[in-house]
C-alpha cells in the first residue's frame, strides 16, 4: 500500500473533552474513580438509615465527584483550550509509506513509523501518541470513509503491540 492518506483535523471542545475524559477514567485511576463512586453510592443506599443527614451530604458529594463535578470541569478546562488561536488552526495529517507528515500554519514535522509510539482506536476517535505527553487526535468523523484503509495502512506499518482497537 503506497498511497497516502491526508486529513485535515479541527478539533471540538467537544472532541478535546472526549480524549480527556478517555485519560481522567482510564487505567488505575479509572478504577479508582469507578470505586470511589461504587462506595459512596452503596453507602448512601444501604446505609440511609444509619447515616446522619451531614453524611448523606458527604455520600452524595462522594458520588458527584468522578460522575458529574469532573466531567463539568474537564468541559470548562478544554472549552478554554479550543478557543486558544492555534487550536482553531486546522492541522493536517498525512500518513504515507514512510511515516507522518504533520502540518499547522507555518510549522511541520515529519516522523517514522519507528517513532510513533502507540495507536488506540476509541469509539469516537483515533489517537496516535508520539509519546507519554504528545498525541495526535483524529475524530472518526476526520476519518470518514477512508477509515478501513486507514487502519489498514496502520497495521501495515506499526506492530500489534503498538495498536490497541483494531
Amino acid at each position: 500500500m503506497n498511497e497516502e492518506m491526508k486529513f485535515e483535523v479541527r478539533l471540538t471542545a467537544k472532541e478535546l473533552w472526549l480524549f480527556s475524559m478517555y485519560h481522567a477514567n482510564s487505567g488505575i485511576m479509572g478504577l479508582f474513580n469507578l470505586l470511589f463512586t461504587l462506595a459512596a453510592l452503596f453507602l448512601l443506599v444501604f446505609r440511609w438509615g444509619d447515616l446522619t443527614v451531614a453524611y448523606r451530604f458527604l455520600m452524595f458529594g462522594c458520588a458527584l465527584i468522578f460522575t458529574v463535578l469532573q466531567p463539568l470541569l474537564l468541559y470548562g478546562k478544554v472549552r478554554r483550550q479550543a478557543q486558544n488561536p492555534a487550536m482553531q488552526q486546522p492541522m493536517y495529517l498525512t500518513f504515507h509509506k514512510n511515516g507522518l507528515k504533520v502540518e499547522q500554519r507555518d510549522q511541520e514535522a515529519e516522523f517514522t513509523w519507528e517513532q510513533m509510539g502507540r495507536m488506540d482506536k476509541k469509539w469516537s476517535m483515533t489517537v496516535l501518541y508520539m509519546d507519554r505527553v504528545h498525541a495526535y487526535l483524529l475524530p472518526k468523523k476526520v476519518l470518514g470513509d477512508q477509515e478501513e484503509k486507514f487502519f489498514a495502512m496502520a497495521k501495515e506499518h506499526l506492530p500489534k503491540e503498538q495498536r490497541k482497537g483494531f
